[in-house]
């Protein structure tokens, strides 16, 4: 069975919402930058694109990096590494852009907004 933690944000706010199987389902093999219907997770009217994640070890999903597997890449400062210092790079670990059974957490935001609020709407569920 499929869980998804979806991170929503929506401007100055965000909410936090879990989804399991069949929801769940129809984000396997989505991509980072894909737009999806609210319909998937019971908000009719709204679309969301998605916009990054997380997999089960804690590793950010890589926009650039195809696939759902993990690799170790060599980053300088910027996604996935600060650097404390000007010029230095470190061998950091990060998953695919492709959302997997791996992936425990998927951020989203709001790209057309629908008829309610999404705090009233996940609030009745």
């Amino acid at each position: 069975m499929v869980e998804y933690k979806l991170v929503i944000s929506e401007r100055e706010k965000s909410l936090a919402r879990t989804v399991g199987d069949p929801q769940a389902a129809g984000f396997l093999g989505k991509r980072i930058g894909e737009a999806i219907g609210g319909e998937l997770i019971g908000a009719g009217g709204y679309t969301f694109r998605i916009t990054g994640g997380t997999d089960k070890s804690g590793f950010p999903l890589r926009p650039d990096l195809p696939g759902a597997r993990q690799t170790r890449l060599f980053v300088g400062d910027g996604f996935g590494f600060g650097a404390p210092r000007a010029g230095m790079r470190k061998r950091r670990t990060f998953r695919g852009n492709t959302i997997s059974e791996d992936t425990v957490q998927i951020n989203l935001i709001v790209e057309q907004k629908g008829p309610k609020p999404l705090a009233e709407l996940f609030a009745a569920q």
